[in-house]
């Protein structure tokens, strides 16, 4: 299962446990139930609006606020529970991805420093094709993050909807034109093409991409 699914999954779960927590009391002296079961979810999902969210972000603040002024009634609770729905919405309508862009940086982080360490040892082949598949599906994440769909689309084509959205400019869009090149020899073999300056550059280049984008 995917981080996004996993997250949209335990999103509803919580969702689901919040509106089994019981209100008792009448009138103005109403009180939520103050125990386990409410202790229990508020942890949870302070949580995961940590982890999508951030704990700068203002669902996060706001939670955390609400959950140290808790006292029990049902004002309080029912605050808590409406920035939870709240953050929620904004996760399942696609406005953040602060958790899947972060992990997804720490994968590719770890294919570069793969590639930077075959490089170093005189392994210019091995780093070039390291560096292009880090490159190449960074690209594609990247896209699929701000909402292109590029299934399927050659890493040119990739490229250009990036452009095309402003996704990438001035010296990045400069040198992301002779990449497909780059990409096609290290994938075809052809290694007489590639030389270890062009591995370090596409190497910094990943570096780069990945500080700036992800």
């Amino acid at each position: 299962m995917k981080v996004s699914d996993q997250t949209s999954k335990r999103f509803r779960e919580l969702e689901l446990l919040v509106a089994q927590i019981p209100i008792k009391g009448d009138g103005s002296f109403r009180a939520v139930a103050n125990g386990e079961a409410f202790q229990s979810w508020a942890s949870s999902a302070m949580h995961i609006v940590s982890a999508v969210f951030g704990n700068d972000s203002p669902h996060y603040k706001n939670l955390s606020f609400a959950y140290s002024k808790f006292n029990g009634w049902e004002a309080d609770f029912l605050t808590m529970k409406g920035i939870f729905l709240g953050a929620k919405s904004d996760y399942d309508g696609g406005y953040l991805f602060k958790l899947e862009a972060a992990i997804s940086g720490e994968i590719f982080a770890d294919f570069v420093v793969l590639a930077k360490n075959a490089l170093a040892n005189n392994q210019k082949d091995v780093a070039a094709v390291l560096a292009c598949a880090a490159l190449e599906d960074a690209l594609k994440r990247c896209a699929t993050i701000n909402g292109l769909d590029v299934s399927g689309k050659e890493m040119y084509d990739v490229i250009n909807a990036l452009k095309a959205k402003g996704l990438v400019s001035g010296p990045q869009k400069t040198l992301l034109d002779t990449m497909p090149k780059f990409r096609n020899a290290a994938m075809h073999a052809d290694w007489q093409k590639i030389t270890q300056p062009d591995v370090g550059s596409v190497i910094g280049f990943v570096e780069q991409f990945l500080l700036t984008q992800f």
